[in-house]
């Protein structure tokens, strides 16, 4: 029997689509995170999901106003996860760690504490960073470079595996009448002395429950690709079409076995950005309103810091290769595209005006199906385009199966374009019909458990211990 998907919720207060916020009834103040962060760790262990990932980003600005506005201002993710661990009693909690600037002696402290304190539900996501302003942030001139960022990331892990692994699993005796509380053989130091990390340890906190904890990575340079073949439990891609994903799934998995890994070692897990509804109809309509409040280049937004150059007319037209005098070119937003528009748009513009028929039943002028397809669809679509999987619960557990059938992922990060009410319509409506078909569902106590992964055995990175993880 084929085991279920491992399924968790990658959290966007603000939500993942950038006019989300906009939506009706749609959570958009960060002073707020706490209620919504409640509901949604409710709802996800309610539905027996694996876990909550929390992502992060180490600056802010004006432009991610437009670009992605849930940047703009969230908790951090220790901090959520920490806020949730007392909230929760079954669910993984994922939180990410930037190795280019965290201490990896804090980082393994605050992690096995949170192991600790939830029986085993801790996870971590490794990432090197991108964005040049953290960079300023944390007291440097400049960003790592993509070799030394590696390389510290490497290092960072073996001092978190040493430093979790300072204790014994018997080291702890707590003999009252002998009055010996432990043995002090099955205390170790980490002894790390890298280019990048440095760390003596023990750690003081206890063991964590799960020994090592699942660690998480996402990238597609070389180097990240590398990393996540041969240290994380979980590998987070962003694959466009299911055969990309078969083939960065199969490339990862190779990885791991030139690695010395099983290749079933790293689970492969995709995005999901499910816009759920109780009918096909209804959510292809959440789809269009979405597409309607995405912020174009009008006159009063002109004005406005860092907008985007690429949301007009204008822009699509050049895009796509329209003819420089062709009068389209000064079409009004809220015009609709008549089928002679349609043709003058190419290949390109027809797939896209497929697709918006698909995703948001949006159909060119004169159709007698569907709601009429403006030129602020098209815009928006090109500009901010959505990885949306639209439908009913049956549309969104199809995809999930296909995907998993095809060999594409071992599982999904799903993604909500606002917050709550499409992730409880996900909890309400798909995930009921996820775990009827058998893709929802997995059991285990402890997140590593849950996830069926285990450390490396023999690893390098666990050489100085000699007990298992």
């Amino acid at each position: 029997m084929t085991e279920p998907l491992i399924i968790g919720a990658m959290v966007r207060t603000l939500g993942a689509y950038p006019s989300g916020w906009r939506h009706p009834g749609a959570h958009r103040d960060p002073a707020g995170d706490a209620a919504v962060l409640r509901r949604i760790a409710e709802l996800g262990e309610e539905a027996g999901l694996d876990y909550l990932f929390f992502g992060d980003w180490l600056a802010t600005g004006p432009d991610l106003e437009f670009r992605d506005p849930y940047l703009l201002a969230r908790i951090d993710p220790l901090s959520a996860v920490l806020f949730l661990a007392g909230v929760t009693s079954r669910i993984g909690l994922i939180a990410t760690v930037n190795t280019t600037y965290a201490d990896p002696y804090a980082t393994a402290r605050a992690l096995a504490s949170l192991d600790v304190l939830t029986g085993g539900r801790a996870g971590v996501n490794l990432v090197t960073g991108v964005e040049p302003r953290a960079a300023g942030n944390h007291g440097r001139d400049a960003h790592a470079d993509n070799e030394n960022r590696y390389d510290r990331a490497e290092e960072f892990v073996t001092a978190l595996d040493r430093l979790w692994d300072s204790w014994s699993a018997d080291a702890w005796i707590a003999d009252a009448d002998r009055g010996v509380l432990i043995d002090p053989d099955g205390l170790r130091e980490a002894g790390v002395e890298g280019a990048h990390v440095r760390v003596t340890g023990p750690l003081n906190v206890a063991r964590p429950p799960q020994g090592r904890l699942p660690i998480v990575h996402a990238g597609t340079s070389p180097r990240s690709r590398a990393l996540a073949a041969t240290e994380a439990d979980l590998a987070l891609i962003a694959a466009p079409s299911l055969a990309d994903a078969v083939a960065t799934r199969t490339g990862l998995r190779l990885l791991a076995a030139e690695a010395g890994r099983s290749p079933e070692a790293v689970r492969v897990i995709a995005p999901v950005l499910p816009v759920v509804g109780e009918t096909d109809a209804e959510a292809q309509a959440i789809v269009a309103r979405l597409l309607s409040l995405v912020p174009l280049a009008e006159e009063h937004q002109r004005s406005r810091p860092a907008f985007p150059v690429n949301r007009s007319v204008t822009a699509l037209a050049d895009a796509l290769g329209v003819a420089a005098d062709d009068p389209l070119r000064s079409a009004a937003f809220d015009a609709p595209v008549t089928a002679a528009e349609a043709e003058r748009l190419g290949e390109e513009g027809a797939a896209l005006i497929e697709r918006l028929a698909r995703i948001a039943g949006l159909e060119i002028s004169g159709s007698a199906r569907g709601t009429s397809l403006t030129w602020r669809h098209l815009v928006a679509a090109h500009a901010v385009p959505g990885a949306f999987v639209v439908g009913s619960a049956a549309s969104v557990a199809d995809h999930f199966e296909t995907w998993r059938d095809a060999g594409a992922a071992d599982g999904f990060n799903v993604l909500s374009a606002f917050q709550p009410a499409q992730f409880e319509a996900f909890t309400r409506l798909a995930a009921p019909e996820l775990r009827r078909r058998g893709l929802l569902g997995r059991e285990g106590s402890t997140l590593r458990e849950r996830l069926s992964v285990t450390p490396r055995v023999g690893s390098s990175r666990l050489v100085s211990s000699g007990v298992d993880a």
